[in-house]
């Protein structure tokens, strides 16, 4: 099936797909898509360490009625103000899943990762997208990243290029025609990138998914798409189904 253009609806509405399209691919990897000693889980990525998480949900009840005591709602007295912005993608990258990979011992082996537009809507973003996908490879966890959103002033030669800086700044361009990446990383030793460049209409290739250095399994990109395509709500099909003559300024 050919790649939509996932530019076209916001940022809820392609987390809403790749949610599904992560289950798929835990069902396609379960179901003969791994050895059998291996298995996947869609898995929450969690931000600074669990026991703040722990400790800011324990004081939350007694810090929430002495906030909303004395403040004023927002909804009642709005902030005066002559310009007001509101930023929702960055919502939906703290949101973001993964594929885990483990061995039947628990360790993780290796890990899918969906760029979503809130991943390089700011400088704050991606440099913490970047940081989380070079220290996986760095602790020898596998990776497999998807990326189905065009470069950004913020990564403007693709997503792969700011990964792989952190070990190898190396030239490379994007075919100006195929502007998406797929970029799947053998941690190694030695660390390898297989990348793959990609456009909108383009059919998605299955790429490698590494369980030790040098060893993978097809990563099934295209049938789990489809997959996932195929129960997407018809409505919303029709946003991404229907040509679209407006140009997409560059984020």
């Amino acid at each position: 099936m050919p790649i939509h253009d996932w530019t076209r609806v916001d940022a809820g509405l392609f987390h809403a797909f790749h949610q599904r399209w992560i289950s798929a691919l835990c069902d396609a990897l379960n179901t003969g898509g791994l050895p059998p000693d291996y298995f996947a889980l869609p898995e929450q990525t969690i931000r600074g360490p669990i026991s703040d998480v722990l400790r800011l949900r324990l004081s939350a009840e007694s810090d929430e009625s002495s906030a909303t005591t004395h403040a004023l709602a927002v909804a009642e007295a709005p902030p005066r103000a002559r310009l007001v912005r509101r930023s929702e993608a960055e919502i939906y990258a703290r949101k973001s899943e993964r594929v885990t990979v483990r061995h039947r011992h628990g360790q993780i082996v290796a890990v899918i990762k969906f760029v979503s537009p809130g991943n390089k809507g700011s400088n704050n973003e991606l440099r913490a997208f970047v940081e989380k996908t070079s220290a996986l490879i760095q602790e020898g966890v596998h990776l497999l990243v998807i990326d189905l959103f065009p470069p950004t002033k913020r990564d403007p030669m693709g997503i792969h290029k700011a990964i792989w800086d952190e070990f190898e700044e190396e030239e490379f361009e994007l075919p100006p025609d195929q502007p998406l990446i797929l970029a799947a990383y053998d941690a190694g030793p030695p660390r390898v990138a297989y990348v793959e460049p990609i456009a909108v209409g383009d059919f998605l290739p299955d790429m490698p998914l590494f369980l030790k250095p040098e060893f993978y399994v097809p990563g099934p990109l295209e049938a789990t798409y489809q997959t996932t395509w195929n129960v997407f709500p018809n409505v919303l099909k029709r946003l991404l189904e229907t040509p679209d003559l407006k140009p997409h300024p560059r984020p």
